[in-house]
């Protein structure tokens, strides 16, 4: 009885959101000057409002032409004052957090600032708003009778100078609120573990004898654990495990290249997955409908958007247009300015707006992440279509790849490819021509070089042995959370040290 009142009790209080949901969806342009107008007016009195009289500023306009568009390099020197306890520099409120990130190849760590604000009015309201969503779309949801199954990152918060940093999830977990700790595994004792293997059988334990009825965390983890839980008890899919499992809340990675492996793991016609579009400097955007593969912009989280057409990036100096002016299926880069004080913030992520009423997006790639060796602008949207393609007519299946330029000698150039399959083709040479095919028929750029093989010859593909990519991110120090492997670059560095592995 208390189960179904917990459930009754937190679903009520979710769907209530959904009014203020609709409100931003009706009015987004109102809503994104307003956010813009606050956090220049919030922000006048800081050393950053100062320098760029932020007091002055009365419109985008004025605020485009005044505060230049930065990456982490330009800010860091603030943000490393703020760690070593000078307060109010780009943010008024009192800055104690620092999410720690070390993005996808950088070695070096960033430390994004994270204020109280963006925890309360982003993070948390952001993780709220997923379920929102899930239980308006789903009436006949149960979820909250059972737990939901979280696999964050690292979850050590370490202090410096009466600061904080950590994973985001650690930041998250320190300030969640009690009933979300009361309805998810594993406890916190286990999810404060940062050692990751240990951590993944100490899940498993306390988990396989739980009601878990969602599951939310990076599809290739979740992979890793999933596969691990049968191991464990002998099942041949979660459901046995699991049986009231209803969802999956993923994000971090494209879904698509799992998808086939999910639907074998969880073998139930309506089980929905929901996809969202987060960061350690941000919520963005939540699936907003059922079986959809576009995500709802999230525009009343103290974020304001702007955005770069991707034919026009020049990195620092792009000239950015605002939500009003996007327009359908172009690749932009993403710039931020948000309540934890980062102002014009190019976050290196690219999306494309597949709806402007509402205004819905789609994950392309990052900004870094592409192949233009040769003019063939390959992205990394059109690289995991053309693998679903290839894998579906090859009963193929993958766990992880990544792709680099061969450059030119005397003839061509080309692509070559690492796959780690689970499930390998039986003709690599037919999965290396179905390949080439999909990815023509996705990307004319690529099918015009690729034209009697004058600028690119057929993709190399070489297949990696088991665990590959798995024992270069252990090597590297980056297993679990919210870490992965580059997919795609215009150098072939990663893709020469995977070879001598």
């Amino acid at each position: 009885m208390q189960i179904s009142l917990f459930h009754t009790v937190i679903s009520w209080i979710l769907k209530k959101r959904k009014y203020q949901i609709d409100l931003f969806i009706n009015n987004p342009i109102e809503v994104q000057n307003e956010v813009l107008y606050d956090l220049v007016s919030a922000a006048k009195n800081t050393e950053v409002g100062k320098k760029h009289d932020f007091q002055s500023i009365k419109n985008y306009d004025s605020f485009a032409k005044r505060v230049p568009i930065q990456k982490y390099e330009s800010i860091e020197p603030l943000i490393e004052r703020t760690r070593k306890g000078e307060q109010n520099i780009f943010w008024p409120s009192k800055i104690r957090w620092f999410a720690k990130s070390s993005g996808t190849t950088n070695a070096k760590s960033k430390f994004i600032p994270v204020s109280d604000e963006a925890i309360e009015d982003c993070h948390i309201k952001g993780g709220k708003d997923m379920l929102c969503m899930y239980v308006t779309n789903n009436d006949d949801s149960e979820m909250f009778k059972g737990k939901a199954l979280r696999l964050g990152g690292s979850s050590t918060v370490y202090e410096d100078n009466e600061t904080f940093f950590g994973d985001l999830s650690a930041i998250i977990i320190e300030n969640m609120p009690f009933w979300a700790d009361f309805s998810s595994a594993p406890s916190q004792k286990i999810s404060l573990m940062s050692e990751w293997e240990t951590k993944m059988e100490a899940i498993i334990n306390e988990t396989i004898n739980e009601d878990i009825t969602s599951l939310a965390g990076v599809p290739s983890w979740m992979l890793v654990l999933l596969n691990r839980v049968l191991e464990k008890t002998g099942k041949e899919n979660i459901l046995q495990v699991w049986p009231n499992l209803e969802v999956y809340f993923h994000g971090g990675v494209n879904f698509n290249p799992y998808r086939e492996q999910y639907k074998k793991l969880i073998p139930k016609k309506n089980f929905r997955y929901y996809e969202t579009y987060n960061a350690s400097e941000g919520f963005f955007a939540i699936q907003d409908t059922n079986f959809s593969n576009e995500m709802l912009l999230m525009l009343d989280y103290g974020i304001f958007y702007e955005f770069i057409p991707m034919d026009k990036f020049e990195d620092e100096n792009s000239k950015a247009i605002s939500l009003k002016d996007v327009e359908l299926n172009i690749n932009y880069a993403i710039i931020i300015t948000t309540n934890s004080g980062l102002w014009r913030y190019l976050i290196g992520d690219t999306v494309k707006f597949t709806s402007i009423n509402p205004y819905r997006i789609k994950i392309t790639g990052r900004t870094k992440h592409f192949i233009n060796v040769f003019g063939e602008e390959l992205m990394i949207e059109n690289t995991e279509d053309a693998l679903q393609i290839a894998c579906k007519e090859t009963n193929s299946e993958l766990t992880e790849y990544t792709v680099a330029p061969i450059f030119m000698s005397d003839n061509n150039g080309g692509h070559e490819w690492i796959i780690e399959f689970k499930t390998p083709p039986n003709d690599l040479k037919n999965f290396a021509e179905i390949l080439d095919q999909a990815l023509k028929g996705i990307n004319s750029d690529y099918e015009a070089k690729r034209y009697l093989d004058m600028t690119l010859a057929m993709p190399k593909i070489n297949k990696a042995k088991t665990g590959l990519f798995y024992q270069w991110l252990k090597q590297k120090d980056k297993l679990g959370g919210q870490h992965k492997v580059p997919r795609l670059s215009n150098n072939r560095d990663l893709l020469e040290e995977l070879l001598k592995m």
